[in-house]
């Protein structure tokens, strides 16, 4: 068979949440306009948009004049008036977020801080406050209370919105990865076809800086995963309704080992923020490439060597591979914790966590470069998900438009 020669105006490299946003945003803004999806995978939410907790974040984590800050109160409102119209699942049940000493009532005040800057609807509360919210939980004098924090189905989101870009004439192309670019003649080759685009858009997730480095951006940044992985909880008594965070590291884009409550109830602990071996290392070592694994480990010592916060985090990530000492993290937010036997391993996610090589730093915000021809979304990590139909004009606007 030969190639398929494909002409369309708009190439979106990636069905992810961002890819389909991004879609979506294009299809409003230009109606006549062709445009078309093409994804590696043969299904929707094979990676981080199916793989994610759920949570519609509130925006309180992040400093004022971060992207970050901007999109995720927005986005939590749009996503969740995206599912009531929609009749989609989600659980309006808030979080909490813990403090477990002095020291951590700092970065708690300055959490409330973030949010009222944010505009976020935020509350400082006592442990009295706290026991009628989820007696559940304990903290050490106050606690942050979130009530529009809530969870969703990743997937149910990412299928409504693939059917609704269908609707509007949006080809998305299944099992149709990326393979290169001919810049000189505006051609994308991709799985059986050949695109003659353009502008492209590349949404690509983990491989997003790989696709850039064809087009001469990302020059300065590179893609370590992080495998996120949660234990979840099968017992019948519900001890907890409210998403439980701790009081975070604000110097890393993670946010601790946190109690998830799932659009259907389910408890879960989570996540670890584990380096692993390979963009799609997530189970054991069978099937990568030599080449993956001497790519990731050179980063992930580049990082140990010359950061000495992330040699800190690297060492209490990796004791999360143990269950009881995840699930005695855990056990700090609340006054009782169900026995490990009612705790299993749920499927795993890895985050496509972009580096600085310069400085050997995580990248904190979502970051994006482009020219004329080609956008790319280089850093897109949590609250991606959340923010992602505003992030999605954001990127439009100032980008392709």
């Amino acid at each position: 068979m030969g190639l398929e020669l494909i002409k369309t105006d708009f190439l979106i490299i990636g069905a992810g949440i961002i890819g389909l946003a991004i879609g979506k945003t294009l299809r409003d803004l230009y109606p006549q306009r062709d445009i078309c999806i093409v994804e590696k995978e043969p299904s929707l939410g094979v990676h981080s948009s199916g793989r994610n907790s759920g949570v519609l974040h509130a925006g309180f984590y992040y400093t004022p004049d971060s992207l970050k800050a901007k999109f995720t109160r927005l986005g939590n409102y749009e996503l969740t008036r995206f599912c009531e119209e929609r009749g989609l699942k989600i659980n309006k049940c808030g979080k909490v977020v813990i403090a477990r000493n002095e020291k951590e009532l700092e970065i708690l005040k300055e959490l409330k801080r973030r949010g009222e800057a944010n505009g976020v609807e935020l509350y400082l509360i006592t442990e009295k406050e706290l026991r009628e919210i989820e007696p559940g939980a304990k903290t050490y004098r106050y606690a942050i209370w979130s009530p529009s924090t809530a969870t969703v189905e990743p997937l149910e989101i990412l299928k409504t919105l693939e059917k609704e870009l269908k609707e509007k004439e949006i080809r998305i192309f299944y099992s149709t990865p990326y393979e290169k670019v001919l810049k000189n003649e505006k051609k994308v080759m991709a799985g059986r076809n050949v695109f003659i685009v353009e502008r492209i858009i590349n949404c690509a997730g983990l491989y997003a800086d790989r696709i850039a480095k064809d087009f001469g951006f990302s020059k300065d940044y590179e893609i370590v995963p992080f495998k996120g992985l949660y234990l979840e909880y099968s017992g019948n008594d519900n001890f907890i309704k409210t998403n439980l965070y701790p009081v975070p590291d604000i110097t890393f884009p993670f946010l601790g080992v946190h109690f998830t409550v799932t659009v259907n109830g389910k408890i879960k602990i989570g996540p670890t923020a584990i380096p692993v071996f390979s963009r799609e290392n997530y189970k054991g070592l069978k099937g990568l490439k030599l080449k993956e694994i001497l790519r990731a480990f050179k980063w992930n010592w580049k990082l140990a060597v010359n950061n000495a916060e992330f040699r800190r985090l690297a060492v209490e990530e990796i004791k999360k591979y143990n269950k009881k000492f995840l699930i005695k993290q855990a056990g700090l937010l609340v006054k009782t914790i169900p026995d490990a036997r009612w705790f299993s391993w749920s499927k795993p996610g890895i985050r496509a966590q972009l580096i600085d090589i310069r400085n050997l730093r995580l990248v904190q915000d979502f970051l994006v470069e482009g020219d004329g021809y080609s956008t790319h979304i280089l850093n897109a990590v949590s609250p991606a998900f959340t923010a992602s139909l505003p992030f999605a004009r954001y990127v439009v606007e100032n980008y392709i438009k």
